[in-house]
């Protein structure tokens, strides 16, 4: 199951239009934008700890810190930030590392 599936399948046990279901549309987009992250995401949805749920939690911790008088609100941006740094992918923009480049100086030996 991919990392799309799995959030739609989360995304089902919830009510449509709750701040859970919009965490997985938000996740479900930025695996759409960067392939990368649903590959990390994909073994993430795998542990009932990093469900759309407890991120969305992560999202209300936030708010509720942020709170002035009694109106909380987390920009798009705070937002990308927050499940970034829950589920640990790179920062919009940056690309995973790649791996040493190996060479073996016999391949250029005739």
């Amino acid at each position: 199951m991919s990392a799309m599936e799995k959030l739609k399948a989360q995304q089902a046990k919830v009510k449509e239009g709750s701040p859970q279901w919009m965490v997985a549309e938000q996740l479900m987009d930025l695996c759409r934008a960067e392939p990368a992250c649903a590959e990390l995401l994909d073994q993430d949805l795998e542990v009932e700890a990093m469900s759309i749920v407890e991120a969305e939690k992560k999202i209300k911790a936030f708010a509720d810190q942020h709170e002035v008088g009694n109106f909380a609100c987390v920009t798009p941006a705070d937002s990308d930030r927050i499940l970034r740094e829950f589920y640990g992918l790179p920062r919009r923009g940056e690309t995973t590392a790649p791996g040493p480049l190996a060479l073996d100086l016999a391949d250029f030996l005739g």
